[in-house]
């Protein structure tokens, strides 16, 4: 069986993706690793494919999607890269794979994920839920429940599907909703790709809802999911073993967040500083912080986020300025500025 797993990130995020890889490939090594970036490598940056722990990379920009400069110039960075994972999967389900597999690159294996191939023996869709268990306590809905409410049942910083059937209909539906409808817009029923797969059960049959403790772990499940390190060295959550962590937000917020549900369960505060010396040790210095290509037009100037959203509400600029970044939008901004 071929299997391809594939992670959406910009070279901002390339130290956490190595870290993702590498564990992948201890324990699939047979499993094709693919790297899916939307960006350009910053000026001094020498990335070379063939050094890293992927097997090969996707650009966006090569994904064949329609008028692209304009498409892109869209979205925000977190935008685009959940947007550009519709196009991808759809296209795997004719590249000759069999499961196709998305990982955020902020996530790191812990244990092999066999079990998700039997899954997919009789499942076509496999998704995970940010929650498996309900919180009781007041803060713990607050933080976990009703933002699982706002941002989307089901947590698409994983998802696994056959590439025939029932998973090959899920992965054209998806594209054409990404494609089309990316937006961190919330008052308006969108959060990125998530709250799409709100619809998944209802919309398609054979699909797996993951109630394993021990895929997916992060900050927001920990109030229900206990880790231990056993005996013999291996971890498990509520008993089972842990097959892989979600690093969501490293940094202050997820410290806060880990802090707060973790509490006494030590195990936790380990296994957030191993990974944040993988991270470190895969880090290059040449690499500037929040870098993205795109954040800016041709000139160097920042494109701000209202630029992005009046430019995809209005057909009438998108027919004036296909390629928005080089400065005829920017120009027309300056003009009609209220």
């Amino acid at each position: 069986m071929k299997v391809v797993v594939f992670s959406s990130f910009t070279f901002t995020y390339l130290n956490r993706a190595r870290v993702l890889f590498q564990t992948l490939a201890e324990f699939h090594p047979d499993w094709e690793r693919v790297a899916l970036i939307t960006d350009e490598p910053p000026p001094g940056f020498v990335f070379d494919p063939s050094d890293e722990p992927f097997h090969r990379v996707v650009w966006a920009s090569d994904l064949g999607i329609e008028a692209f400069d304009a498409w892109l110039f869209k979205h925000d960075v977190v935008e685009v890269c959940t947007a550009v994972k519709g196009p991808f999967i759809h296209q795997a389900c004719a590249s000759g794979a069999d499961v196709a597999i998305y990982l955020d690159p902020d996530t790191a294996l812990f244990g092999p994920l066999d079990p998700l191939l039997e899954h997919l023996a009789d499942q076509d869709i496999v998704l995970t839920p940010h929650l498996i268990d309900p919180n009781d306590d007041p803060l713990a809905i607050l933080d976990n429940d009703v933002a699982a409410s706002r941002t989307g049942i089901f947590n698409l910083g994983f998802v696994a599907i056959r590439t025939s059937g029932e998973g090959a209909r899920f992965a054209r539906w998806w594209n054409e909703r990404l494609l089309q409808f990316c937006y961190d817009d919330i008052p308006n029923g969108l959060f990125v790709d998530q709250r799409w797969c709100d619809h998944v059960p209802a919309l398609f049959d054979r699909v797996k809802v993951l109630r394993d403790p021990g895929y997916n772990v992060a900050s927001w499940n920990l109030s229900r999911r206990k880790v231990t390190v056993e005996k013999d060295g291996r971890i498990t959550v509520n008993g089972q073993p842990l097959r892989f962590w979600h690093f969501t937000k490293l940094g202050p917020m997820g410290d806060v967040m880990t802090r707060r549900y973790a509490r006494d369960n030590h195990p936790v505060y380990e296994i957030w500083n191993w990974y944040r010396a993988r991270v470190r040790a895969a880090t290059d210095p040449a690499m500037p912080e929040r870098w993205w290509a795109y954040e800016t037009y041709a000139d160097g100037s920042a494109i701000e986020k209202a630029h992005r959203v009046l430019y995809r509400q209005r057909p009438d600029l998108q027919a004036a300025f296909p390629h928005p970044f080089e400065g005829g939008y920017q120009q027309w901004l300056a003009e009609n500025a209220s």
